[in-house]
């Protein structure tokens, strides 16, 4: 064989190896690639790059995903005990016929692209005008009712939050009594510091008031109860119609897997529920509440009066 055909017949050779050395077994040939021929090309001693293996995304957890509040939207509740109409129009009746009504109040709040969620806002732990037998001033209701509203809220596709009204006890401490409730993803926490009096005081007799340090230790809490459960972000209410309830307010903390919600709950004619409204509201801290009173309220505000509110109301409530 002569040079050039020796030298076409081993040109040829070195490409049939080439191509057997990058076949795919068991899936047939593949084309060689630029990084197939980059590689080719380099040295044989020099020191090749190998790229780090590839980290796979970590889920992202439900707290963030998950917001409680509606986009653009509205979360209506309506606020009571179970098993009494005494304390507000949530307990006039059974959950599911509660809900059908609570619908029904709720369709006028529903704007196009604003849709509203409804709430159910179940009193759980109530202030009392005795101490009892622990002496606190107040007492929880039975396991048994909130469960029930617990699943009936699931049903129904609503939330539930809880509202505690505690007295002389530290709002932290009766919390922890309702964490087996609060660690279902559609039940959200509510502090009422109108009954959170001190030693000395009683329910009743006066306005009460929690100091931010407290807040902050409940709001703590909950907060690692939403992100060692992964759960769905949850609201946490503080109940307020006076500015002095809530002392040292600019110092409450924003938590992870929480919404926080400053709930007004000033009754009257419309004028003095926004002059309550305006005097207490701090945006800056919250997302904010507005209460409607069925009895107490002096012409009571409708949908359209409430949308006009500035800052924006994001959570209403009937009592």
């Amino acid at each position: 064989m002569s040079g050039p055909h020796r030298l076409a017949a081993v040109l040829i050779l070195g490409l049939a190896l080439l191509l057997a050395a990058f076949a795919d077994p068991g899936h047939g040939s593949r084309d060689v690639t630029d990084d197939d021929r980059a590689s080719i090309a380099a040295p044989v001693d020099a020191e090749v790059a190998v790229p780090d293996a590839p980290t796979l995304p970590s889920s992202t957890p439900r707290w963030r995903s998950q917001r409680v509040l509606p986009e653009r939207g509205m979360l209506i509740a309506y606020y009571g005990t179970a098993g009494s109409g005494s304390l507000g129009v949530l307990g006039e009746s059974s959950p599911k016929k509660a809900f059908r009504r609570l619908q029904r109040a709720a369709a006028p709040f529903e704007r196009p692209g604003r849709p509203v969620r409804p709430v159910f806002e179940l009193i759980v732990s109530v202030a009392d005008a005795r101490p009892g037998k622990d002496g606190d001033f107040s007492h929880d209701i039975r396991k048994a009712g909130v469960r029930r509203y617990v699943d009936a809220a699931r049903e129904l596709g609503a939330l539930l939050v809880l509202d505690i009204q505690t007295g002389r006890t530290d709002f932290l401490k009766v919390a922890r009594r309702w964490s087996w409730a609060l660690e279902q993803p559609h039940v959200g926490l509510a502090i009422d510091p109108e009954w959170r009096v001190r030693r000395g005081q009683r329910p009743g007799q006066v306005i009460g008031s929690v100091r931010a340090g407290e807040v902050n230790r409940t709001s703590a809490w909950l907060s690692r109860l939403v992100v060692e459960h992964d759960l769905p972000e949850k609201l946490f209410v503080v109940h307020q119609f006076r500015t002095s309830m809530v002392r040292h307010i600019g110092r409450i903390k924003q938590r992870d897997g929480l919404q926080l919600l400053q709930h007004v709950d000033g009754f009257g004619t419309p004028g003095q529920k926004l002059d309550t409204y305006h005097a207490v509201a701090r945006p800056d801290i919250f997302a904010m509440g507005f209460k409607l009173f069925y009895d107490e309220d002096v012409h009571r505000m409708g949908a359209k009066a409430v949308h006009r509110i500035r800052p924006r109301v994001r959570f209403v409530s009937f009592q």
